[in-house]
């Protein structure tokens, strides 16, 4: 038996219920972060101005029914050997045109609303995917710096195969550790 004082058996008890409490809450975390969520650091400006170079990315794997605005991460293998952070335009089955005249893109005639981009779309050069049928099992991705991204449209990505998408974001942290709500 112990052998104190109750004010000590009581200092006791409670030192080891908070150390189990926080133990607790570290392995809580540390599964979810190891089976449901991960982080992720933007590496580039392809995403400008939704992301930025530095910014810190919380994504979910859980999300597998991706559709047009979400930012995905994929780790399809392409000759950059990057990680790509893309929004989604379009899903399987989708048209995609892009009017590079206008600076517009469009799926399956619509023409995107996308108050999120930097500037209309206008590079051409490089283009492969244009005015095409995104296949099964695949999303067509682009940057939202436009002129300066290597996306879907580029041979080097193409579509992007969904089993490639290591998940959709979430959550973003600023480099000064802001976290904002994936509203973009």
């Amino acid at each position: 038996m112990f052998k104190g004082s109750k004010t000590q058996l009581k200092t006791a008890t409670f030192c080891f219920d908070i150390v189990s409490i926080f133990a607790t809450a570290a392995l809580a975390i540390a599964i979810c972060f190891t089976f449901f969520f991960r982080t992720v650091v933007v590496d580039g400006n392809s995403m400008n101005p939704t992301l930025t170079h530095g910014d810190r990315l919380i994504i979910t794997a859980m999300a597998k029914d991706y559709k047009y605005g979400d930012i995905v991460v994929c780790s399809q293998p392409n000759p950059m050997e990057k990680t790509l952070i893309k929004r989604v335009i379009a899903t399987e089955g989708q048209r995609v045109t892009i009017d590079f005249v206008n600076g517009v893109v469009k799926v399956d005639g619509v023409e995107l609303d996308e108050p999120y981009i930097a500037e209309k779309t206008y590079r051409e050069e490089g283009i492969a995917f244009n005015n095409t049928v995104v296949p099964e099992g695949c999303v067509f991705v682009m940057g939202d710096n436009r002129n300066n991204s290597t996306d879907s449209r580029s041979p080097m990505v193409g579509f992007i195969d969904t089993n490639y998408i290591m998940g959709r974001v979430l959550f973003r942290l600023s480099p000064q550790f802001d976290m904002h709500v994936a509203d973009f």
